[in-house]
């Protein structure tokens, strides 16, 4: 048994060092990538090379911090408890992120999609849906969005996220979705 262990450990050991040497290449090849290009090039292009933001005049950047994976402008879809409208707390920062965007950017709008699991009857859903994503405009306008910046509608049960009739795709397709 220990012999197996031992075994396993050092080939665990030789797949990790075999995968940082291959990252210390490709991040040597990045640096060598990066030197070899002028500093003051703009984007970088010029000789096929990727795509630099921040270098040059922001207001020429399509980068916009809603593309941002590390924001919570990120969170796109807000997940409800079985029959419920109430926002949990943990999505209240993304909700809370999406107000202030929407407050620092007056003309931008979004849509809100609530949606249900199949439990319950069609116009129930329908109206469940509708309490959800009213749910959390309330709460974006109280974070300082405007109501002319937000859109609702109800989908019910007829988009679901996850076909199934169990707890996880119910859990999946209790929600509101986010859409800029």
């Amino acid at each position: 048994m220990t012999i197996r262990l031992l075994l396993l450990l050092g080939l665990i050991g030789m797949l990790a060092a075999c995968s940082s040497d291959q990252v210390k290449e490709e991040q040597q090849v990045a640096v060598e990538d990066l030197s070899s290009s002028s500093p003051n090039s703009g984007t970088g292009n010029e000789a096929g090379g990727a795509q630099t933001y921040g270098t040059e005049d922001s207001s020429s950047s399509s980068f916009s911090e809603l593309d941002d994976p590390a924001s919570q402008l990120s969170i796109r879809i807000i997940y409800f408890e079985y029959d419920s409208s109430d926002v949990k707390s943990e999505y209240r920062p993304a909700v809370e992120a999406h107000a202030q965007y929407l407050s620092r950017n007056p003309t931008q709008t979004l849509t809100l999609e609530g949606h249900a699991d199949e439990r319950g009857s069609r116009e129930y859903n329908l109206a469940l849906g509708e309490r959800r994503a009213q749910s959390v405009k309330q709460q974006m306008m109280l974070l300082g969005a405007a109501a002319s910046q937000i859109r609702v509608v109800s989908y019910g049960e007829e988009r679901s996220a996850v076909d199934g009739h169990d707890d996880y795709s119910w859990q999946q397709n209790r929600r509101v979705e986010i859409f800029y």
